[in-house]
């Protein structure tokens, strides 16, 4: 299943991986933050944000925590318009604050957002490479493998930074600040406590990741041979992407929901307590109180908006960041060709 990939890889250094990969950041995040922008424009429409309330932020890369302040009044999110549906809010918000508006919010969380994904990408393709080498292989399970390593990795590197970012946002302190903040509750709760949200994150990512993989190179494999080409073409990869991302997103859905009651959750309690407070359910005991007060439809619930966001911005991942690859391997080509 792996081995349309390795077409490239073996021709690419690490260094190629991780531009190819960074640029398919930046493109997808152009291109996927616009919908969220206007989706919580239209959310702090309906319910307007106070101070201490928490929404979800997406670039299209990585899921952001924001926690509104009192200072904010002047917010991007707390922006008045009167929108009459997401058509109305993207032409009002063009017109009467500007076409960067689309983008609000976005920058700060690039920093993190875009070597975090190259890492990831890069990941995944040299362990695709590792375990494509050795002996008994079943090729089957090496998107699986490589997909769910590559994902807990990063997922664990990228968790307490994430707390110190959502940190930075809230309380606008200064680096000294928030290391003498960090230091109090690393010595009161130990070093895991900069790990919290962990669990529900590695119970959504994870397997969204296998799940992704597998069907991305499994529908890949199945497009080229149907059209007969010997290497992904953009429309191969956008399409598989967005098929593969689609099946991971449903899939995992309930996890999602989990995973942002929780984080929500955990920074409103912070900003009532002034301090951060301990996960006291776990990711199962929080899913079993969805699904007897909602039902289990309760466990689904925002699975479209989910989709619309999921789909692209996984076919515009991929599909650049393929493209990538195979304009490093054709002129790594001519390099060997012409030394």
């Amino acid at each position: 299943m792996a081995e349309m990939s390795d077409i490239n890889v073996q021709k690419l250094t690490i260094a190629q991986q991780a531009i190819a990969s960074c640029c398919g950041a930046i493109i997808t995040s152009l291109f996927v933050t616009p919908l969220d922008v206007i989706k919580i424009r239209l959310q702090a429409q309906r319910n307007p944000f106070h101070k201490g309330k928490c929404f979800v932020y997406s670039n299209g890369l990585m899921d952001h925590v924001y926690v509104c302040g009192s200072e904010d009044s002047k917010a991007w999110y707390k922006k008045p318009g009167h929108f009459k549906g997401t058509w109305d809010a993207f032409m009002k918000i063009i017109r009467i604050e500007g076409i960067k508006s689309l983008w609000s919010g976005l920058p700060p969380t690039l920093i993190m957002a875009v070597p975090t994904t190259a890492v990831y990408f890069t990941c995944y393709d040299q362990l695709c490479e590792v375990l494509k080498n050795r002996p008994g292989k079943h090729d089957e399970h090496i998107p699986v493998i490589a997909g769910s390593l590559s994902r807990f990795s990063t997922a664990t590197v990228v968790s307490p930074l994430e707390l110190i970012r959502t940190q930075l946002q809230y309380r606008r302190s200064s680096y000294k600040q928030l290391y003498r903040g960090i230091s109090t509750k690393v010595a009161a709760d130990g070093w895991f406590s900069l790990w919290q949200g962990w669990t529900s994150t590695i119970l959504r990512d994870v397997p969204f990741s296998a799940l992704y993989w597998y069907n991305y190179e499994r529908f890949k494999k199945m497009i080229c041979k149907k059209v007969g080409a010997n290497e992904p073409t953009f429309f191969v990869s956008f399409t598989s992407g967005a098929a593969a991302g689609s099946i991971a997103a449903v899939v995992t859905q309930p996890f999602d929901v989990v995973k942002t009651h929780r984080q929500t959750q955990l920074w409103e309690n912070e900003t009532l307590k002034s301090k951060l407070l301990r996960d006291s359910k776990s990711t199962w005991a929080v899913m079993r109180k969805i699904a007897t007060g909602n039902g289990i439809t309760g466990l689904f619930a925002g699975i479209t908006p989910r989709l619309f966001k999921v789909a692209p911005a996984c076919a515009i991942m991929i599909s650049t960041y393929e493209y990538g690859k195979s304009f490093f391997s054709h002129l790594n080509e001519k390099k060997n060709q012409h030394p």
